[in-house]
Formats: C-alpha cells, sequence, structure tokens
C-alpha cells in the first residue's frame, strides 16, 4: 500500500487562509475510518475535504489531520504519562516549532483544558460544547435513507457556523483514538 506523507505535494495551489475552515452556516461531513490507520472526511457534496493519517499503525500516538492537498493542519500527539492518556494537538503553520503550546488538549475523559470546550459522549454519539454550553457540533452513526445505521467507524457531523471545521475534525479524530478505533 502506497503511503502519502505529509507535505510532500509540490505541485499542490497554495494554501487556502486559515478563515478558510470557517463557514457563516453548519456544514455536515461524513468521516470514514480506513482499516483502523486514519480516516477520510467528506463534505454533503460527496468531496474529500479532510483527512487523517497515523502511518500503518492503530492507535498510533503521532496523528496527522490534513486537508486535501496533504497540507498538515493539526499534529495530534499522545502522551502517555498521565494516569488515563492525553492527546495534545498543535495547529500547523507551516513550520514545527519545537516550544510551540498545543492548541487543544483532550483527556480521555474528554474534558478539553484550557479551550473553556468539553466533549458530551454517547455509545456511539457525542456532542462538542463551548464553555457557556453553546453546540459546536454533533457526531453520531451514520445512518442511510432507508434507516440502516453503519458500522462504528462511519460518523455523521455537523459542525455549527463560524466554528473551525479542522478544529472539530481534530477533536473527532482524537475521539476515535479513544475508542481504538483509529
Amino acid at each position: 500500500m502506497a503511503k502519502v506523507h505529509p507535505q510532500t505535494f509540490t505541485a499542490a495551489p497554495p494554501s487556502p487562509p486559515s478563515d478558510s475552515y470557517i463557514t457563516s452556516k453548519r456544514e455536515a461531513f461524513v468521516s470514514l475510518v480506513i482499516l483502523g490507520n486514519g480516516c477520510t472526511v467528506f463534505n454533503s457534496d460527496g468531496d474529500i475535504v479532510y483527512r487523517t493519517d497515523n502511518y500503518d499503525k492503530k492507535c498510533s500516538s503521532e496523528v496527522y489531520l490534513m486537508d486535501l492537498q496533504g497540507k498538515v493542519l493539526f499534529t495530534i500527539l499522545q502522551r502517555k504519562l498521565h494516569v488515563f492518556g492525553r492527546w495534545e494537538g498543535y495547529k500547523c503553520n507551516g513550520s514545527k516549532e519545537n516550544n510551540q503550546k498545543p492548541w487543544f488538549q483532550v483527556r480521555k475523559n474528554c474534558r478539553i483544558l484550557g479551550g473553556g470546550s468539553s466533549c458530551l459522549t454517547g455509545k456511539s454519539a457525542f456532542k462538542i460544547v463551548d464553555s457557556q454550553g453553546g453546540l459546536v457540533a454533533e457526531v453520531e452513526q451514520k445512518q442511510t435513507s432507508s434507516g440502516v445505521v453503519l458500522g462504528e467507524d462511519v460518523l455523521n457531523f455537523v459542525v455549527e457556523p463560524h466554528v473551525d471545521h479542522s478544529l472539530v475534525m481534530a477533536l473527532v479524530a482524537v475521539y476515535g483514538l479513544i475508542h481504538h478505533r483509529m
């Protein structure tokens, strides 16, 4: 199986500005885990918009969230020195800084530190809320139009307006890592 490495596309078009991951309307996405080694995210038009990769190692301690052109948007690292483990998300700006602070932190209980947001989880669905309890995104198992619920590796999620889609996708990736689906 061929591997696509982050930031190796030399003929890619220029990267969109960071605010292009935020829209003024609700956006729907579908995330599909591929063989437990990452996932591909489709928008409501069926276009691939994001992908995550942990390079052939399920439950890897380092995962990359990339856009369609292969630009790394977030690097997600698992810190295992804590009792339950902690995931840190580093927003990428084209260069890796050694002293960069995490953009977000997630513990296994799915409480996000510092950012004032949290994840409310259920068996196969969860909500991401902000520090005031306002809904940021809802995630659930994908269901077909005829009512058939697809497997736990196919998620449907809706992101509210004025929310960074890439941040939500990074949190969805952490959810997959916590539940050993990626």
